[in-house]
């Protein structure tokens, strides 16, 4: 079950999109503060939403070891 705190993670990140060194630090900061259900929530979404965004894929590629 989906938390405000991942809610508005989504939106965090989403607003961060337009620039893939703000969307990594933002995210960095987002994973040491969600519980690991919430982890796994966000991953789901991000490949999802990364889908089209080969800037953002990349940032993804670097934090898969964090994962």
């Amino acid at each position: 079950m989906a938390t405000i705190n991942y809610f508005y993670t989504k939106s965090v990140l989403e607003k961060a999109a337009n620039d893939p060194t703000l969307f990594k630090k933002e995210l960095d900061k987002v994973l040491e503060n969600l519980f690991p259900f919430e982890v796994l929530q966000l991953v789901s979404w991000l490949k999802t939403y990364t889908n089209d965004k080969p800037e953002l894929k990349k940032v993804l590629k670097e934090i898969q070891t964090v994962l």
